[in-house]
Order: C-alpha cells, then sequence, then structure tokens
C-alpha cells in the first residue's frame, strides 16, 4: 500500500456551532499529522480498526458501527485505516464549548 494514500474528507455542515465531517479511507490511507483545535465527536460508518501516531506513541483502536466517541480539543494524531476495506467515520467538530480552544474555560 502507498505510504502517501489520503483520507477523502467531506465537509457536510459548518455553521457557528458545528462543523461536521465525513471521512473515507481507503485501505492503508491516513489523514496526515494533525492537530484538532476544537472537542469532537466521531461516529464510525464501518466496524474496524484505526491505527494513530502521535506524541503519545502508536495506538490501534477497535471500532464499532454507530458507536461514537469524544475528545478534547488539542488531540494530536495521524489516523490510519488498519483495515483491509474502505473505513468511514462521522466528525462532529464542536465549536465555542467546553474543551474547545475557542472557549476557555472561565
Amino acid at each position: 500500500m502507498p505510504r502517501d494514500l489520503r483520507a477523502v474528507a467531506s465537509v457536510t455542515i459548518d455553521n457557528e456551532r458545528v462543523r461536521v465531517t465525513e471521512w473515507r479511507f481507503a485501505p492503508g490511507a491516513s489523514t496526515g499529522p494533525h492537530r484538532h483545535e476544537m472537542a469532537y465527536v466521531v461516529v464510525p460508518l464501518t466496524t474496524g480498526r484505526l491505527a494513530a501516531t502521535g506524541p503519545a506513541g502508536d495506538t490501534v483502536s477497535e471500532l464499532v458501527t454507530g458507536q461514537p466517541y469524544f475528545r478534547p480539543a488539542g488531540v494530536e494524531h495521524d489516523v490510519r485505516n488498519a483495515n483491509a476495506f474502505e473505513f468511514a467515520f462521522i466528525e462532529i467538530e464542536l465549536k465555542d464549548g467546553p474543551g474547545s480552544v475557542a472557549s476557555p474555560p472561565g
């Protein structure tokens, strides 16, 4: 698998409260290294494994269709599809809320 294969992001909603992006990963595709400036929720559309590399090291997560998870702002990683099939999820970034860089604790 080519190491430079990139996941495809399609923003479906972007307003003052949220940005919703559908991510589709071919086998072996990755996001590229990035930092989340906002807290976010991921809702898997596929059951399978995603590998991540970041400052905290390497991880592999088992995700299940429809079972969401939350992460605070500030997460840094490169996410890669560790499956032999396409993997997809919806990412919902939360603007102006607790845990977002745009809204520091008061």
